[in-house]
């Protein structure tokens, strides 16, 4: 794929997911627009690295910590989102807003 290609493929996904955590009530699906997000700046960033200096290693280092630091990230998200639904039956973001007292 030539550059170009890639980028628009970024952001595809980041405009996608954009859209899908600012139009949903959901967690669950705030919590995947926000994954979809991190996925086209991943790809953006992984891009720009093999546009800029394919030989290095340093870009591979960043883009394999990024995905590592948004797979932590995701499951502590769910975790969390899981433990507030187990405690009260809590799935939209309008019901969460009540947790705080």
């Amino acid at each position: 794929m030539t550059f170009e290609l890639l980028l628009v493929l970024a952001a595809g996904l980041f405009s996608t997911g954009l859209y899908g955590a600012l139009s949903q009530q959901s967690i669950v699906m705030i919590m995947m627009g926000i994954e979809l997000m991190i996925g086209g700046v991943i790809v953006a960033a992984a891009d720009f690295w093999s546009f800029l200096s394919p030989a290095a290693p340093g870009g591979q280092v960043i883009v394999v910590a990024a995905v590592l630091a948004m797979a932590v990230e995701m499951a502590m998200g769910f975790a969390v989102t899981t433990a507030i639904y187990r405690a009260r039956r809590v799935d939209m973001t309008d019901m969460a807003e009540d947790l705080k007292g």
